[in-house]
């Protein structure tokens, strides 16, 4: 419920502040009073774009603050998803700079202007009779007959499950297209990795291949180095073991005979076993030699196929193919799970499409059983208001598939004369009677939902007489239900308002500014009296006045 409203530096407007309560308020004042200029103030906290040329001083900014009570409205989840701080008691702000920059504010927190509008939309419906064609739309019908339905958790269920059967739908195209495109490459892939595998290939393969290799090729080389190694080393008169041996015995006796040549003494001691190490290991590895053409053949053929498969995946060491052998296997894997994948996802598909079916039998059976309801009380409610041989006809056809709200197509047909044929309401309706069909339908979806904050402009624009005391008394009706805001220009309406505005346009210090003013009980019987005889306010109107508020 909007309980204040503030408009600063707006068009005609210097400043204007008024409280609003709950029921039905009305809004009067003459053809160019300003009551255009009241609903651009306010259409700025709604999210609506806006200019500098609106401001009325160019060197202030202008500011339109809207307080609402929101308790009822459950918008918790909704502030939450827009990290916005909520409060039973929120506050909507929108200011125009001169430099042209516009700020939004929701609870003195800065949002921006989207998330403005989207909060807005749950607190205020602004309709005049051009926004009425909103009623023409097939998603705006649906909404009304699945208020009347009582179809939101339905609805929301189905919604959810609709999701998801999309996201399963598209998930299995892309897998489908990525299956299509692995499969061109799966069998050189295969290939190229039972090559790799082939070889067993080991962080080290490489050198440990060229070592063995160069081993075998020069065994005969080795084998005569190690030979005259061992000889050199063991020989009697001349071998370095027998001369280290002498040089060990002359340390010992220098040793002996003097402290000062111990450390001398370790030292040839340690030559000689290191040489003893060395001779053993020498025989050792002469004794291990062997000519194995074999052996070098099956090097020499691992070699081959290593460098080959350098070249071919143009890389320098067997580290890095060890990392494309990895990626290939990765790749294989993933494309042999495709197929799992996907039998997977038809399964979660013909799930989730059994379970939609269900709900969208349930969303067709409730609504069918709505539609009689609706069309009674359309009818009743715009007989009220002149249109007496009105008729509707709602009509749900199946489809084949899922829509956003089910599987259902709607017809909404009118006829507003006996004997006619009905026929599509978008294509016979005229302006008037699509104002009174939209009062019509806000008044019955008041009695089934929780409406925001209705605001109608001059939707009554066009009638008089015994059907103006018709329009009254639906809107007195929903007045109770809701809080409707009237821009008017009927008396009878007017007079049944719980509370009373004018707008008003002066001139004050050599400008001309529009004024809102609230009318306690002897104003408005003048102001009702004025709408009813004109500009003269005579004794009979003023009668007439008062027999129409009482």
């Amino acid at each position: 419920m909007l309980t204040q409203l503030t408009i600063k530096n707006f068009a005609l407007i210097e400043e204007l502040e008024a409280s609003f309560s709950s029921g039905l308020t009305c809004i009067t004042g003459e053809t160019g009073a300003g009551k255009s200029i009241l609903l651009g103030g306010l259409s700025l906290v709604l999210g609506k774009r806006a200019d500098l040329s609106s401001l009325l001083n160019p060197n202030k900014k202008c500011v339109v603050e809207a307080s609402f009570q929101i308790k009822d409205y459950e918008l918790q989840s909704l502030f939450k998803t827009l990290d916005v701080d909520y409060d039973d008691y929120t506050v909507l702000r929108r200011e125009i700079l001169p430099q042209g920059k516009s700020r939004a504010f929701v609870n003195d927190t800065p949002v921006k202007l989207a998330a403005l509008a989207q909060i807005s939309l749950h607190l205020i419906d602004l309709h005049s009779q051009d926004d009425t064609n909103t009623l023409l739309e097939n998603e705006y019908q649906f909404q009304v007959l699945d208020a009347l339905a009582d179809n939101k958790k339905t609805l929301l269920d189905y919604q959810r499950m609709r999701s998801s059967f999309i996201a399963v739908q598209k998930k299995y195209q892309e897998l489908i297209l990525a299956s299509e495109n692995d499969k061109l490459t799966y069998e050189l892939d295969k290939f190229l990795y039972q090559e790799l595998i082939k070889l067993n290939i080991q962080e080290g393969l490489q050198e440990d291949l060229e070592s063995k290799h160069s081993s075998l090729i020069h065994i005969d080389f080795l084998q005569s180095s190690l030979a005259e190694t061992v000889q050199l080393m063991e020989n009697e008169s001349i071998g370095l073991l027998s001369q280290l041996l002498k040089l060990r015995t002359l340390a010992s006796g220098l040793a002996q005979k003097s402290g000062q040549f111990i450390s001398l003494q370790k030292r040839f001691n340690s030559l000689f076993f290191e040489a003893e190490d060395l001779l053993d290991e020498c025989k050792l590895k002469f004794e291990n030699l062997e000519t194995n053409p074999e052996e070098l053949e099956t090097i020499e053929s691992s070699l081959d196929q290593l460098n080959s498969l350098l070249q071919k995946h143009k890389v320098n060491s067997d580290t890095e193919l060890i990392k494309i052998e990895k990626n290939l296997e990765e790749r294989l894997t993933k494309t042999s799970n495709i197929d799992t994948e996907l039998k997977s996802l038809q399964v979660e598909e013909q799930k989730l499409k059994k379970s939609l079916a269900i709900l969208s039998s349930m969303l067709t059976k409730s609504r069918k059983s709505a539609i009689k309801i609706l069309e009674n009380e359309l009818e009743n409610l715009v007989a009220k208001m002149g249109m007496t041989n009105a008729a509707f006809k709602i009509e749900l056809e199946p489809f084949e598939g899922f829509l956003s709200n089910g599987s259902d197509q709607l017809t909404f047909q009118f006829k507003s004369n006996k004997g006619s044929q009905f026929k599509p309401l978008k294509k016979i309706v005229s302006g008037g009677e699509l104002s009174r069909i939209m009062l019509a339908v806000k008044a019955i979806l008041s009695g089934y939902s929780k409406l925001p904050t209705l605001i109608f402009d001059e939707i009554d624009t066009g009638v008089s007489g015994k059907i103006s005391d018709s329009i009254a008394e639906v809107m007195v009706s929903m007045g109770q239900k809701l809080q409707l805001i009237n821009i008017t220009h009927l008396p009878q309406v007017a007079a049944k308002g719980d509370c009373h505005f004018k707008v008003l346009k002066k001139e004050l210090n050599g400008k001309t500014l529009t004024q809102l003013f609230s009318l306690n009980n002897e104003a408005r019987v003048e102001e009702i009296a004025m709408m009813l005889s004109g500009n003269e306010v005579t004794q009979t109107a003023i009668a007439h006045a008062k027999q129409l508020m009482n």
